[in-house]
């Protein structure tokens, strides 16, 4: 194998790997940036040895051997820094006897279920609320999906200085809030587990509909927030809500292929050509929809929302969907996770269902909204409803206010289009 296959064979096996080194040597120095900087100690000796030795039979295990023995070798510094010889000589045989044998032949079948609570255990101090929202995503996406930080910066668009940063001072924080490498007690969990599921939706969305940038769409994300959404389904088997993340995320894939055309330029649902969705994912969504409904007698915000999609999903065409159901399901979702986005979604159904001037004096109503101020589908969802009442004027300044709003560039070519649709001569951008 020449030295270029390897590099390659050696950054899909760290993809692969790297979390599950992480979280188990996060369980023997119980600090998350430490174990970080041990799996890339392993991650350079690999570098520097598969190249000319050869590619392991198990290179997950290798990785996994030489981060531990990293750690030990940190753990002795340690103990000598601090001249305590004598009272941590027990202790030091004790981890020597749990870390030293021979990982490689034995480890998958000795740890595998160590390895899944130590990966639930990464899994929820990454996500720890103790940090913010941006630093999540960024700390989840390094220590789980295996990101570089370049990676990272270039999916959202971001310096990579800044995202380096944030990822350091993440670090930091777990380091001094003592947040601890473990699974919540179940009284916490709910409440942790939530900003889990918020942090890989968050991922998730930021491939559906980009934020910013030339690209409506960023697939890669989309399939990592597939992929640590079905490795935590893995690791809680029995949560309701996990099942329906993954519902809504795998028919909400579905339809990537669908969501531009040969140029690039978005896609709206009810403009999709259906035979271009994934069916096989909306088949795989639907079953995590009914293990969610199965579990849980009642249907939390992302069963809800996995239930709202699979609608548009058994929708063959357009016109079959069912838009009466729809309002009935944004109603319950108001009731459980009520938001003015909710009811700006849910106005929209109305206008689908019972008519467009309906659904105007819903959205009018959240005109003072504050949190919906700098929000563009406000105005680009108040325009297509004028734009269905005839009064193509307004419609126009309203997409073009909407266009003037956001930072998508594929996004904002689509709402200028809308508003030259409607004629007249175009305003100002504001």
């Amino acid at each position: 194998m020449t030295t270029a296959a390897t590099h390659r064979a050696i950054e899909a096996v760290w993809r692969i790997e790297s979390a599950k080194v992480i979280a188990h040597v996060a369980r023997i120095v119980r600090d998350v940036g430490v174990a970080e900087e041990l799996a890339q100690d392993a991650l350079v000796a690999a570098l520097e040895t598969w190249p000319h030795a050869g590619v392991p039979d198990n290179p997950g295990a290798w990785l996994m051997a030489t981060a531990k023995n990293r750690a030990l070798d940190r753990w002795r510094q340690d103990a000598l820094h601090a001249r305590k010889h004598e009272e941590l000589g027990a202790d030091m045989d004790a981890r020597e006897a749990h870390i030293v044998p021979d990982f490689v032949d034995s480890l998958d079948a000795a740890r595998a279920d160590d390895i899944g609570d130590d990966l639930l255990r990464l899994v929820f101090t990454a996500c720890h609320p103790v940090l913010s929202k941006d630093a999540r995503v960024a700390l989840t996406l390094r220590l789980l999906g295996g990101l570089t930080t370049d990676e990272i910066a270039r999916a959202f668009l971001a310096p990579e200085p800044t995202i380096a940063q944030r990822i350091v001072r993440a670090k930091k924080t777990l380091t001094a809030a003592k947040v601890p490498f473990e699974v919540p007690q179940a009284k916490d969990r709910e409440v942790r587990l939530a900003s889990v599921l918020e942090v890989i939706y968050l991922i998730f969305n930021e491939g559906y509909s980009a934020t910013a940038g030339d690209d409506w769409t960023r697939p890669a994300l989309c399939e990592e927030a597939l992929r640590l959404g079905r490795v935590l389904a893995g690791l809680m088997p029995d949560e309701s809500e996990v099942h329906g993340l993954m519902a809504l995320m795998e028919i909400q894939a579905s339809r990537m292929h669908a969501r531009v055309d040969a140029q690039g330029r978005p896609v709206l649902l009810l403009d999709q050509d259906r035979s271009r969705w994934d069916w096989l994912l909306i088949r795989r969504g639907l079953a995590a929809l009914e293990r969610s409904e199965a579990l849980d007698g009642t249907r939390g915000p992302y069963t809800l929302q996995a239930a709202l999609a699979a609608c548009h999903a058994r929708a063959r065409t357009a016109a079959q969907t069912d838009w009466a159901q729809i309002v009935a399901l944004y109603d319950a979702l108001a009731e459980v996770a009520p938001s003015p986005v909710v009811d700006l979604n849910r106005a929209v159904a109305v206008g689908m269902a019972y008519g467009p001037m309906a659904a105007l004096e819903l959205v009018d109503a959240l005109a003072d909204e504050p949190s919906l101020k700098n929000y563009h589908w406000l105005p680009s969802v108040r325009a297509d409803l004028l734009a269905k009442l005839g009064r193509r004027d307004e419609a126009r300044t309203e997409f073009e206010r909407a266009a003037s709003m956001t930072r998508n560039g594929r996004e904002r070519e689509l709402l200028l289009e809308r508003a030259r649709e409607m004629g007249g001569a175009p305003g100002r951008m504001q």
